[in-house]
């Protein structure tokens, strides 16, 4: 190693030994040997002797670089590390006050699982594991809807409780007794939710922690039961007894009970009396052990063989918000019932139609058909079909049947073997019919005045007698009903007018070629028996004739548009008895013509033909009502001449 090598290295020994030494002090020497003019001297080109001083040089500019480097690691270490042990001493001292969340637990002892409706009793525990307490502590209770404390009526619709526990020192154990009656559906899982609030010394904030507590509800409170058959037929009355029964040892108040339908059921009656519609009923408060019963009577309506028809009833606590919602159910039970072909068929058809209701007018007698079926595999003894006609639009009189006798006592007609020698034994599949018709009455006459809402009503009814086991006989029957609805009598007239109506007419009569004749067409209305209702009259001129524009009653809703020539009166509704016992609906309108040379000798049209059209509302039909275009020559002004119709010259 040379010579120079050698020195440097006893050199950095001995700053070695004198930076570990306490007495130690830096000194920077040869600070004037970074001076520019020194810089300047170092030549360009390294050679053998200069490269010597350079390398010393080099060295010296190093030491003391590293030198500095050294001394501000040390500043830095040392800062650190009396940082580090002031942050320490803070967690040591002060650190242990502060409060975590993680530190807080809550605990809930108790049952799992209960019986809808019963008192379930729970402990609330809460531990502060923390070094410093917790202050103004509340437990908040958020239970389910329809929940109560034990001594709250679950009508109240408690669903939040606070509970105060004041303050809770470190490391201190709080619990708490609650008391909570659960209602839901068996098998329902409900939850608890605990939270709590508190606040720290030093601090306006608060804290929550919070806790949630699954109980499952094994039993119901509320037994539910139906009584109902298991298969009917088509249009069969069937019954359904609802039984509802509270088992809980609580009272609860506000149940409602609601019945679904089926498709296809027809309500007819219940008791009690709905309280809702036709499926909704209060049952009001029960007291442990209570009891109510609800019987439904309807019919299978448009269901074919094979159909299963489900009814769905649920019973809960009525929701404060909406009175015909169930807001938590306690029980719910359904029941299936199959549709199954009748033994023996009977099916009515009014005019050729199969129908539970129909539309006819006053003046079509009603044909009617009843169709019958044997369905079984064996015969059927005696069969006998009546059919009951009754209804306000009856006429008695025109009741008549090529088959069977009329007891006009009872209004019913009746087709058996005294009338009908083959009913006394019906083979399996045979079939047949019977008819009978039947002329509603006047919808207005003078002695009975006017018929309102005017129906027909048929109600068939088909028996007979099934040998069983060779001796004993089954009783066999079914029924099917229709009703004929009764389309209003609407009356409809238009008018063309020279020298009456609202308005005063110019021109020449005859009207005379090119020169302008003015009239005043009337439209008016009339009906008797049923709500016409989005009634309107449509009609147009032709090119000949200008609409003038002045119209009475001016609040009549009546518009022409010039594109289209067209005429409309909107009248909306037309009220039943319109011009019979009220007052009858009218509008008028004047328009001009001028005859052409080409139209001279003839009776041009004023305006073409007018129709009206509406809804009957108890019929349930649309109605159409036409009238012929209007010329010329007025047959209905009085006072107009026979021959002042025709154009002349």
């Amino acid at each position: 190693m040379p010579l120079n090598d050698g020195n440097k290295l006893n050199r950095i020994e001995e700053l070695k030994s004198k930076l570990s030494s306490r007495n130690y002090q830096t000194r920077i020497e040869h600070r004037d040997r970074f001076s520019h003019a020194d810089k300047t001297d170092i030549p360009d080109v390294w050679e053998d002797g200069q490269k010597n001083k350079t390398d010393s040089f080099d060295f010296q500019d190093k030491f003391f670089m590293k030198t500095s480097i050294f001394k501000n690691f040390f500043i830095f270490s040392s800062i650190f590390f009396v940082l580090t042990i002031l942050y320490a001493s803070y967690v040591f001292f002060a650190g242990g006050n502060t409060v975590s969340n993680d530190n807080i637990d809550i605990s809930m002892l108790g049952n799992n699982f209960t019986a809808g409706g019963e008192e379930l009793s729970l402990v609330v525990g809460v531990t502060n594991r923390n070094n410093s307490s917790l202050d103004l502590a509340d437990l908040i209770i958020e239970y389910p809807k329809s929940s109560s404390t034990g001594n709250v009526d679950s009508s109240a619709g408690m669903e939040r409780n606070r509970i105060s526990l004041g303050t809770i020192p470190a490391g201190a154990v709080r619990n708490e007794n609650i008391k909570v009656v659960l209602f839901g559906e068996q098998g329902s899982t409900l939850s608890i939710k605990i939270s709590l609030e508190y606040r720290v010394e030093g601090s306006n904030a608060i804290f929550v922690k919070e806790k949630s507590y699954a109980v499952t509800i094994n039993s119901t409170p509320l037994n539910l039961s139906v009584d109902a058959p298991m298969a009917t037929s088509p249009n069969q009355n069937i019954t359904l007894k609802v039984k509802a029964t509270l088992n809980a040892t609580k009272p609860v108040s506000r149940i409602l009970l609601k019945l679904e339908y089926p498709l296809g059921f027809q309500f007819g009656s219940s008791v009690p009396t709905p309280s809702l519609g036709n499926n909704i009923w209060n049952l009001g408060d029960l007291a442990p052990g209570a009891e109510r019963n609800i019987s439904v009577t309807g019919k299978m309506l448009d269901v074919v063989d094979g159909e299963e028809k489900s009814f769905h009833i649920k019973s809960g606590s009525q929701s404060t918000g909406d009175k015909s919602m169930i807001d938590v159910v306690f029980n719910s039970i359904s029941h299936t019932i199959a549709i199954k072909k009748p033994f023996i068929e009977a099916k009515l058809f009014v005019n050729g139609v199969s129908e539970r209701e129909y539309a006819s007018d006053a003046k079509t007698p009603v044909n009617g058909e009843i169709r019958w079926t044997n369905n079984l595999d064996t015969k059927v003894n005696d069969l006998e079909i009546r059919a009951k006609i009754s209804g306000n639009a009856l006429n008695r009189k025109t009741i008549s049947t090529p088959q069977g006798f009329y007891d006009s006592s009872k209004d019913t007609i009746i087709w058996d073997k005294n009338s009908q020698t083959d009913f006394a034994e019906v083979g399996p599949g045979d079939s047949g019919s019977v008819s009978f018709s039947v002329s509603p009455l006047s919808l207005f006459s003078a002695s009975s005045g006017l018929l309102s809402a005017p129906s027909i009503k048929i109600d068939v009814s088909i028996s007979g007698k099934q040998l069983v086991s060779g001796y004993a006989s089954q009783d066999l029957n079914n029924s099917e009903s229709g009703i004929v609805r009764i389309i209003s009598d609407v009356g409809f007239t238009t008018k063309a007018l020279y020298y009456s109506g609202p308005f005063t007419n110019t021109g020449p009569i005859p009207p005379k070629a090119e020169q302008q004749t003015s009239y005043t067409i009337v439209w008016s209305l009339a009906n008797i028996a049923n709500n016409i209702s989005k009634a309107t009259v449509r009609s147009t001129i032709p090119s000949w004739v200008r609409f003038v524009g002045p119209f009475s009653p001016a609040d009549e809703n009546l518009a022409y548009n010039p594109s289209t020539r067209e005429i409309v009166w909107n009248m909306g509704r037309i009220s039943k008895g319109t011009g019979i016992n009220l007052a009858s609906k009218s509008v008028s309108f004047q328009v001009a013509f001028t005859p052409l040379l080409s139209q001279i000798g003839a009776m041009p049209v004023l305006i073409n033909e007018a129709v009206l059209t509406g809804h009957d509302d108890f019929a349930n039909v649309d109605v159409r009502v036409s009238k012929l275009s209007l010329r010329t020559q007025l047959d209905s002004d009085p006072a107009f001449p026979p021959a002042g119709g025709a154009v002349v010259e």
